[in-house]
């Protein structure tokens, strides 16, 4: 959680400095307009993918040492998915950036209309610690593309892919483009935010410290992008294929340990499917992780002793039908099944955020609705059945912020879907042209001609009532 600061420097690089120097020296350069044309953002952008490929073999170093990530899952859930998003942008730049040309009603004709799309100024980009690679830099290809500065913070309990992070950008980008902010967030966020107006903040990670950023930026008025977490549940229905959907819930709910927004936090199972459906999920779990997770390569740990603790007390809360062995030592919780779990109890409170599953059971859609309102707007639902009105009735019912049918996670990489939550589990979405929509302004403009000025356009208005409600319907 944030706290309150006591002081309005920072450290960077070791060296003590008036936080605000940077920011205004951002600002400075996006004045001048330097930032708008085409050709310096795709040159940015160029910029950008060439430090990030230089740095690869340090990044998979760097993410195995802070959550012990194989070089593979680095590269589908870290480099790949940012590579993604720049390689994207590069491609449809040009086209993002005109102006779109919109219908003009009868009042205006002959008037022609376009929405402008322009950069907002200098924004704020935190990420947290579990996707501390993607996270960060996923948004400020759209920041940049866009044609903003950016104050970049990472998270500081990843600290090895931080210190690749900083050399990433400043390889690839001037301070007066990018400035890349070390230390303590509780110190440094309530620095930059109570003596800076951004222009845009977007931040990654829990409820509580969401609504600390959304207070932070409300006295002026800046506007505020969260994406946030919640309880995700995942369902299967009477209809669904049990095996596919153990194999595909076994990936998406421990991959990073667990330790990923998107991830299913509980399991609602018709009643029908309970008692064949968990020996399928404990043989898709073995033969993705082995009987011996701990020391399985595509396994990672937890990424501290805080998150360690908190999560070693959800074991009591339930009844474990597979795993719940650890070593903290290593920071090592095996993949675990619960069942028996009390809706009262803290785990079905908590974002579980770890490789913990309660599996429930519901008998009828309006039980498993119940059941999901205890924690409304959920980031994700994932739905398992072979039946399509039984899926679009899940769809179209339930709120929560994007999902899938028959798959879990697997949304977050389709650069074409925006990504984000609903009520407490975000505000705003981006990804792919979503990002470039989220750092701009829409500004509508329209060109009137001058020789074309109608007297009924202008007072007196006497008379005029009976024609004006043939025009203006």
């Amino acid at each position: 959680m944030l706290l309150t600061y006591t002081t309005i420097k920072v450290n960077y690089n070791n060296t003590t400095m008036d936080y605000t120097a940077p920011l205004l020296i951002m600002k400075h350069h996006f004045a001048t307009g330097s930032t708008l044309p085409y050709a310096y953002r795709i040159a940015l952008l160029r910029s950008f993918k060439q430090a990030l490929l230089h740095h690869e073999q340090a990044i998979y170093e760097a993410l195995y040492t802070d959550l012990k990530k194989s070089t593979e899952e680095v590269w589908v859930t870290e480099i790949g998915l940012v590579l993604t998003e720049i390689n994207n942008a590069i491609r449809n730049l040009r086209c993002w950036m005109k102006p779109v040309r919109v219908r003009t009603n009868l009042l205006n004709f002959p008037s022609r209309s376009r929405i402008y799309s322009e950069p907002l100024g200098v924004v704020l980009i935190i990420a947290p610690w579990n996707y501390p690679l993607q996270l960060l830099l996923s948004p400020l290809v759209g920041a940049i593309a866009a044609g903003n500065c950016v104050a970049l913070k990472p998270s500081e309990h990843a600290p090895a892919t931080a210190e690749v992070m900083r050399l990433i950008v400043a390889q690839a980008f001037t301070t007066k483009d990018v400035y890349y902010y070390t230390g303590d967030g509780a110190t440094v966020i309530p620095a930059l935010m109570h003596h800076y107006t951004f222009d845009h903040v977007l931040y990654t990670g829990s409820i509580a410290v969401g609504k600390l950023i959304y207070a932070m930026a409300a006295p002026n008025l800046v506007p505020v992008t969260l994406e946030l977490g919640g309880k995700s549940p995942c369902i299967i229905t009477s209809h669904a294929q049990l095996k596919v959907a153990a194999k595909r819930i076994a990936t998406a709910k421990y991959t990073n340990c667990g330790q990923i927004c998107v991830a299913p936090d509980y399991i609602l199972i018709h009643e029908s499917q309970v008692s064949a459906f968990i020996p399928l999920l404990i043989s898709a779990i073995q033969a993705q992780y082995t009987t011996n997770p701990a020391t399985c390569s595509n396994y990672g740990s937890i990424i501290n002793q805080a998150q360690y603790t908190r999560l070693l007390t959800y074991l009591q809360q339930g009844t474990i039908v597979h795993g719940g062995s650890y070593n903290q030592a290593t920071l090592y919780l095996e993949p675990t099944l619960l069942t028996q779990v009390s809706m009262d109890s803290p785990i079905m409170q908590d974002e579980i955020f770890g490789p913990i599953l309660p599996i429930l059971t519901y008998n009828t859609n309006e039980e498993a609705k119940a059941v999901i309102a205890h924690n409304p707007n959920p980031l994700a639902l994932y739905v398992f059945t072979n039946d399509k009105q039984e899926a679009d009735d899940w769809i179209n019912t339930v709120p929560y912020g994007g999902g899938c049918i028959n798959n879990a996670s697997w949304h977050l990489t389709n650069h074409h879907l925006p990504f984000g939550g609903r009520g407490y589990s975000g505000i705003g979405a981006y990804h792919g042209k979503y990002s470039f929509k989220l750092f701009s302004h829409s500004k509508s403009v329209m060109h009137c001609p001058t020789w074309f000025n109608p007297a009924i356009k202008h007072p007196p208005f006497t008379g005029k009532l009976g024609l004006f409600k043939k025009i203006i319907r």
